[in-house]
C-alpha cells in the first residue's frame, strides 16, 4: 500500500481566528476582517489597511522572558505550532526528537524587532541595541525557535519564495517524510509584514488596494473594480507523518498532501509574464505528480491576488488546463476576507481548504460585485455553499514568476 503522507493536525494564528475552530466559524460567515491599521501612524501610506491579529498574547504559552527576546512572527509561529502539536495528539515525550523536522516559510522576516534596535542604534549606538537583534529578525528565526522550544533536532529547512514561501515549505515537510528522513514534521509559514518598514516596501510593489475608506470590501478578487490586495499577517502549522504512523496512533487525519508543480516564469523580477504557460505548466506537473486526471479535482483555492493582470493570467491559465471541467470544479479565495499573508499565506489555504474537505463546504470570495469579462468564472462569491470536496488543488504565486501548486486528498479509502 503507497504510504501517504498525512496531515494529522492544524494550528492557525490569523485575522479572524487564533484556532482552528475559530477561523473556520468566521470564514463560513463570509465577512471581512480587513481594519484600518493604529498601531501605529500609517495615515501617510497609501494603503494602510490589513488584516491584524489582536490579542495574540491571551492565546500563548510562552513565557514573557522569551517574548521579549523574539519577534512576533516567531510569537505567532511558536503558539500555532502549539496548536497544532495539541490537535495531533503526539506523545512528545515517546517520539526521536531526532526525527522531527521543522519547515518553515516567510517573505520578509521578523522587522518589527528589526526596526526598533535600529532606531535605538542611531539614537543611542550600539550600547542601544539588544543582544537578540541578531537572532529574532532573520527568516529562519521561527524554524530555530521552535526546534528549540521542544528539542527537535530532525533534517528541518526554512524557505524564502515571496508568497511561495510556505508551499514549498510544506511540500519539503512532505518529502522528508515520505523518503523517511523524519517521522514527524511540523510545516507552514509565518508573516507579520504590519510594521511601519515593512508596509513601506509592500507599498512600494503597487499590488496593494488604496480603498483605505471602504476597507471591508477593499480586498475583492476577480471583480471589476479591484485595485490589488490587502495585507494581512498571522501564522499556520500542520503535523505531517506518514499514513502508517497516523492509522497506528489512532489520530484523525485531515487530508493527504499528494503532489506539486513548480514553476518560474523566467520573464521579470518582479512582474508576471503575460503569457499563462508557465503557470499552466505548473498546474499540469502538480496533477502528474498526483496522478489525478483532471476531471477529478473538485475544489482550487485561488492565489487571488485581486490585480487586473494577475487575476487575468491565473483565470486564463485555469481555463487552458481544465476547459469544460471547470462547470465542475469549485473555486475562492477564501484570502479575501482576512487578507494575502505574503509567505504565510500557502499555510492559512491549506488549512482552510482542509477543513471545507471535512465540513463539505466551500469558502467564498468576498466583495465579488461586478463581473469582469476577462475573470468570468464562477468563484463562490460572497457566500459558502456546501460541496463535498476530496482532491483540491492550492495555488500559490510570487513576485518574479513564481508558480506553485500543491494537490491535497481528502482522508478516503485508497481502494
Amino acid at each position: 500500500m503507497n504510504d501517504r503522507v498525512a496531515i494529522t493536525g492544524l494550528g492557525v494564528v490569523s485575522p479572524c481566528g487564533l484556532k482552528k475552530e475559530t477561523f473556520w466559524a468566521n470564514l463560513k460567515r463570509g465577512e471581512s476582517f480587513v481594519d484600518n491599521i493604529d498601531r501605529f501612524d500609517s495615515a501617510g501610506y497609501p494603503s494602510h489597511i490589513a488584516g491584524q491579529v489582536h490579542e495574540l498574547d491571551h492565546y500563548s504559552h510562552l513565557s514573557s522572558r522569551l517574548v521579549k527576546k523574539i519577534d512576533v512572527f516567531s510569537h505567532m509561529a511558536l503558539v500555532a505550532s502549539e496548536q497544532a502539536l495539541k490537535d495531533s495528539n503526539i506523545d512528545l515525550d515517546k517520539v526521536d526528537k531526532d526525527r522531527v523536522g521543522v519547515f518553515t516559510g516567510n517573505a520578509l522576516g521578523g522587522w518589527l524587532f528589526a526596526e526598533t534596535e535600529l532606531r535605538d542604534l542611531y539614537l543611542e549606538g550600539k550600547e542601544g541595541v539588544s543582544p537578540y537583534m541578531a537572532s529574532a529578525w532573520f527568516p529562519a528565526a521561527p524554524q530555530g525557535q521552535i526546534t528549540i522550544y521542544y528539542g527537535f533536532k530532525g533534517y528541518s529547512k526554512t524557505v524564502v519564495s515571496d508568497r511561495a514561501s510556505s508551499a514549498l515549505a510544506i511540500w519539503y515537510g512532505a518529502k522528508t517524510v515520505s523518503e523517511g528522513k523524519n517521522d514527524f514534521v511540523l510545516a507552514g509559514g509565518m508573516e507579520a509584514p504590519i510594521t511601519p518598514y515593512s508596509l513601506l516596501c509592500a507599498n512600494s510593489s503597487g499590488n496593494l488596494s488604496k480603498n483605505n475608506l471602504n476597507y471591508k470590501k477593499a480586498y475583492r478578487p476577480y471583480d471589476l473594480s479591484r485595485d490589488g490586495f490587502v495585507l494581512g499577517e498571522g501564522a499556520g502549522i500542520t503535523v505531517l507523518e506518514k499514513e502508517s504512523s497516523a492509522r497506528k496512533r489512532g489520530s484523525d487525519i485531515y487530508g493527504f498532501i499528494k503532489g506539486i508543480g513548480f514553476t518560474s516564469d523566467g520573464y521579470h523580477y518582479a512582474r508576471y509574464s503575460p503569457n499563462p504557460d508557465s503557470l499552466e505548466q505548473a498546474i499540469k506537473g502538480c496533477l502528474k505528480d498526483a496522478g489525478w486526471d483532471k476531471g477529478e479535482v473538485d475544489y482550487i483555492c485561488l492565489d487571488g491576488e485581486a490585480t487586473v493582470m494577475g487575476d487575468y493570467l491565473e483565470t486564463l491559465a485555469l481555463k487552458n488546463v481544465f476547459g469544460k471541467n471547470l462547470d465542475k470544479i469549485a473555486l475562492s479565495a477564501p484570502k479575501s476576507m482576512f487578507g494575502n499573508l505574503l509567505g504565510a499565506q500557502t499555510a492559512l489555504d491549506l488549512t482552510a481548504t482542509l477543513l471545507s474537505m471535512k465540513h463539505s463546504i466551500v469558502l467564498p470570495t468576498i466583495n465579488y460585485e461586478n463581473k469582469d469579462p476577462y475573470c468570468g468564472l464562477d468563484y463562490t462569491p460572497n457566500k459558502a455553499v456546501e460541496k463535498e470536496i476530496n482532491k483540491a488543488l492550492i495555488i500559490a504565486r510570487g513576485r518574479g514568476g513564481i508558480n506553485i501548486v500543491l494537490a491535497v486528498e481528502g482522508d478516503s479509502p485508497l481502494f
